[in-house]
């Protein structure tokens, strides 16, 4: 009788929330086909790197990543796929180690290609084992990749180039991996993709549409949206909301205040329509959380457009702000743009916009106090004996007090909001949820 011996992998990601969803469904995908994974790079036979581009930065973190995983496992066979991978085929291939490359065009069939390829074999699994819980950030959250690639340039933009158009999943795909999913004790589900508002446009759907389907064919507690462009969306979205399943935090890129700024990135929105997009969120759901991205230093921004910036922040008052400083982008329009701005002014106008972001934090904080919402609880408190965190549902961390010994994760509790420290709030159980 043929002995066959499971191999042992390890997975890693670099750069955005759809890698880590890309991860975690090749987790699941090599586990159902009786393989097993291992959180120590050095114990595995083989490695799988997904890599990313966003960035310089981030180029040569996923050369560094590769190498580094080559050196301490020579052994493995090593698999890397990404965005990196997919912009520079014949450098990634050529490092040190590595066997097989998988393009973003085949990334939904890695792990088919990698057992043929490789010679991975097919082993017995019962159905416990297919039902294996993933590889995925902690046991309450899983993302969910439902689309890929985008039909948009912004001009500072390389990722467009590297996943193609856009590309939807059937909807009952979608739902039945999180149907399974919660079968596995997952209590929250992110929907991701790279232009997530762009869902269903080659496929004739919507986001909007797809959410709806999801409500209603799945009985999963939470439901999130990732990174969502604020352009696009229906006039029927916002009525989503009032399912509380729906969570009432939206990451919104902006990128600018000023208008002409926002024109030379080639960005589908304004100020104006902006602004409007946040008044609808607020006024579906008190307390919506709207979170944002901001370059910094795009070339040819002037002082009056950053003060532009600057205002039009503290207007909208972001419950968190992620700070870019501008870098040029080998291979995207705005590295050819003149007037790059000196590194020094990028340093000072990030810490201008720093100050700013911690000031709306503080408010939005402030504003939660006395409120009694339902919190997902995650982990201990690493810092803080007796504690444990988790999330609200406008996705604002807090810290709950309890008895020494405690065990609370992925239980979703009632708490009163009794306070705020250190950009996260304070908590009393009320009771758990389903009690």
């Amino acid at each position: 009788m043929l002995n066959l011996v499971p191999m042992i992998l390890h997975l890693s990601s670099l750069g955005c929330r759809l890698n880590e969803a890309e991860l975690e469904t090749w987790a699941r995908q090599f586990q159902q086909r009786g393989h097993v994974l291992s959180p120590d790079p050095q114990q595995a036979d083989l490695l799988v790197v997904n890599t990313c581009a966003v960035t310089d930065e981030a180029v040569r973190k996923s050369r560094k990543l590769l190498r580094r995983a080559q050196r301490d496992n020579p052994s493995a066979r090593l698999v890397v796929s990404g965005c990196y991978a997919s912009l520079n085929p014949q450098e990634s291939a050529s490092l040190p180690g590595v066997d097989l490359l998988i393009d973003n065009r085949d990334k939904a069939r890695l792990v088919e290609l990698v057992c043929q390829q490789l010679d991975l074999p097919l082993m017995p699994t019962s159905a416990a084992e297919a039902e294996a819980s993933p590889f995925r950030r902690g046991r309450q959250r899983a993302f969910i990749k439902v689309q890929d690639g985008c039909r948009y340039r912004c001009s500072y933009c390389i990722v467009t180039l590297a996943r193609g158009e856009e590309r939807s999943r059937p909807a009952g795909e979608i739902i039945d991996e999180i149907n399974a999913l919660q079968r596995q004790g997952i209590q929250e589900a992110v929907l991701a993709g790279v232009h997530l508002g762009g869902y269903g446009s080659d496929t004739g759907s919507s986001l909007t549409q797809l959410i709806g389907q999801v409500l209603r064919e799945t009985d999963l507690p939470r439901l999130r949206l990732g990174s969502l462009e604020p352009w696009g969306l229906s006039a029927d979205f916002w009525a989503l909301f009032a399912d509380p399943r729906l969570l009432p935090h939206l990451h919104l890129p902006l990128q600018s205040g000023a208008r002409s700024v926002l024109r030379r990135m080639a960005r589908r929105c304004d100020p104006a329509s902006y602004r409007q997009l946040v008044a609808e969120a607020r006024a579906a759901v008190a307390g919506f959380n709207i979170t944002t991205d901001i370059i910094v230093g795009f070339p040819g921004e002037s002082e009056p457009e950053w003060r532009q910036t600057l205002e039009f922040c503290a207007e909208i008052g972001f419950g968190h702000i992620h700070i870019f400083a501008f870098s040029p982008r080998q291979g995207s329009k705005a590295a050819t743009l003149p007037q790059q701005i000196p590194t020094e002014i990028k340093r000072q106008r990030s810490k201008q916009l720093e100050q700013l972001a911690v000031q709306g934090r503080e408010r939005l904080l402030r504003d939660q106090v006395g409120r009694r919402v339902q919190v997902l609880m995650e982990g201990k408190q690493a810092d803080a004996q007796g504690y444990w965190w988790g999330y609200t549902p406008n996705y604002l961390r807090l810290a709950l007090p309890t008895e020494h010994g405690l065990e609370l994760g992925n239980r979703i509790l009632e708490v009163d909001i009794t306070g705020w420290q250190g950009g996260h709030l304070l908590g009393e159980q009320r009771t758990e949820v389903g009690d």
